[in-house]
Formats: structure tokens, sequence, C-alpha cells
């Protein structure tokens, strides 16, 4: 059987597969690459060639133009590519729309990249599916024990909640414009929300590539002012750039919301002035990534970004061989 090391190797450039000659999540243009999803650290655009999921590849389309890459594979979920003898498999993450675990298979060995994920339900997309592997390679953006996620439910309901008691103001929510806006309209909308969301014009690509995929996100509005309309009452999904921006005061005495895991930190909430911090994260929080280590029990675990400490000192706790791959490149597109 190989070493790991041997199957995957953390390089400059990222993930590296000797055998397969083909990257994962590259964070420079690469002559082969394999893409987990479509947020801008994990996608970038200039490859000659990128296999993904049928949803990625369009999200990333939609986000770069079509000459995005000299040529698009595109690999469904549960469908087993080869390269030169290493076999790629793409199975969700539940992260985002086409968010895919990189299963790769070699000689006896399987590694999987997770890519981010998370484990709760996600009305927006497919469910992470554990994968037995030797290798486990996870992401760590909330791994801490202080990181435990409510439920989703209960943090749109204080949107829903606030309006009924401030129906003379607009609500504006901040949320990342590829994968958290669309989950929160359909959290709203599961919360009984049925009127029109209006958006910013930074989200209306996404939500229709959404729905295209068959995504029912409801009646949806350009949040464009006209003469004599304040929103008052209305909910507005936004960029969380918008919220500070010239663009968010013309409208009615709005309160301000951010969706995001960080919303925990309360000291985060003050620094961006945010009114209503709402705790809705698209990664996994300290209790998400334990379960699925213990679930999986690889024969190691490879951590590439996030708190690696904590993660690594359960794991040592357990007994459980672990080791941090230091990878540069990667933000947490919760904070954008």
């Amino acid at each position: 059987m190989l070493k790991p090391e041997q199957l995957l190797c953390p390089t400059p450039k990222g993930l590296y597969c000797p055998p397969g000659d083909f990257y994962v999540d590259p964070v420079v243009p690469v002559a082969r690459a394999v893409v987990t999803h479509g947020h801008a650290d994990h996608a970038r655009s200039g490859h000659d060639t990128v296999l993904a999921t049928p949803a990625t590849l369009d999200i990333m389309a939609t986000r770069y133009g079509e000459d995005f890459a000299g040529t698009r594979q595109a690999a469904p979920y549960g469908q087993t590519t080869a390269h030169n003898g290493v076999e790629i498999t793409l199975v969700p993450a539940g992260h985002v729309l086409g968010s895919a675990q990189a299963v790769i298979r070699h000689r006896g060995m399987t590694m999987v990249v997770s890519g981010d994920y998370k484990r709760r339900r996600d009305p927006t997309c497919a469910a992470f599916e554990p994968v037995p592997c030797d290798v486990f390679i996870t992401e760590a953006t909330f791994g801490l024990p202080v990181f435990r996620h409510p439920d989703d439910a209960g943090e749109v309901g204080k949107v829903i909640a606030s309006v009924q008691q401030f129906p003379e103001r607009a609500h504006m929510l901040g949320a990342y414009a590829l994968g958290k806006a669309q989950r929160v309209i359909r959290l709203l909308r599961e919360g009984g929300w049925d009127r029109t969301i209006y958006v910013h014009g930074a989200m209306e690509r996404l939500n229709r590539l959404y729905e295209e995929h068959g995504v029912d996100l409801g009646p949806l509005e350009p949040a464009t002012i006209e003469k004599g309309r304040d929103f008052a009452g209305e909910i507005i999904v936004c960029p969380p750039s918008a919220l500070a921006d010239r663009w968010s005061r013309r409208f009615a005495d709005p309160v301000s919301a951010f969706c995001s895991g960080w919303m925990s930190v309360r000291a985060r909430a003050r620094q961006r002035a945010v009114e209503l911090p709402l705790v809705i994260s698209d990664h996994a929080d300290w209790d998400e990534l334990t379960d699925t280590l213990a679930e999986l029990a690889p024969g190691e675990v490879w951590i590439t970004h996030g708190r690696e400490e904590g993660l690594l000192r359960w794991c040592e706790l357990r007994g459980q061989p672990a080791r941090a791959l230091a990878l540069v490149g990667y933000e947490d597109e919760e904070e954008m």
C-alpha cells in the first residue's frame, strides 16, 4: 500500500496528487484541478482543466465567465473518474450548492478531501455523506470547543420577530452571496415569511442559478429605491460589505443583521456594529467536526486550514493520529 504522502502531498500551489498529476483546490492556475466547491478561495479561474460537479462548474461560469478554464469535466455525485490510474469520486459535502468531498483512491489507499463542509440540514444543497477512508483531510474553521452553533430556525426566527416588533424599520441581512444568502432565504420561507424578499443586485445571478438547479427561493425583487418608498417592515438580503456602505443608508432606519458563525463572538458583532447578530454558518461547528472524526475513525486526520490546534489536541487525547498541513490561500468567506 502507498504511504499517504505518495498519493496527496501539500505544496505551495495546494494539495497535489503525484500519480494522478492533479491538484485539489489549487490556489494558483494549474494544468489539472479538482475543485470541491465554488467559493473563490477554492475555485479559481485560469486552470487548463477543471473537474467538479455540474453545479460547481455552473457557479464558476457565472462568477468568472464561460472561459474560466480551458476544459471543463463535469463529475456528478457518485460518478468515478480515473486519471493516470487514480480514481476520483465526488460526494456531497453539505456546504453550498454543488459542494463536494473529493474521494481519491489508488493502489488500496483511500483519501478524502473534505473541502468545506457542515453536517446539519441545509435546504439548498445535498447533505454531507461520510466515506470510510484511510486519511480524512478536514477543514477546521470553527475548530474550537467554544463554537457550537445554535438551531438555524431559531436564528431566522429572530429576524421575523424583529420585523413584527419594529414594522417601521427595514431589516437588512448581511449574507455571503454564494450559499449563505440562498440558504437564509429558504430558511425564512420555512419560517413562514412568504412575502417578497428584496435582494442586492450582486446576488441576482446566483439566486437565478440556484432556482435553475431546483432551489425555490420564492418571490424576490431587487432592492431598488423607488420614490416615496423606504422598505419599512421589509427584509433585504445583501452582501455583508453593504451593511456599512452608503447603499444601506437609503432604507428606513435599518436594523443590521449579519449571518455568520462568527457572530457567536460578541466582539466581532460589536466591531461590525451589528444590531442583530445571527449565528448561521455553512461550516461545521466543533461538535460536527469531532462527531465526523469519531464516526469515520480514519487511520490519519490531516487538517488543511482553520483553528488546527483545538482539533489536533482533541485527536491527541483520543489516540487519533493527526497533523496540520498549514496550507495557505484559504480565507473565511463568512468574513467577506
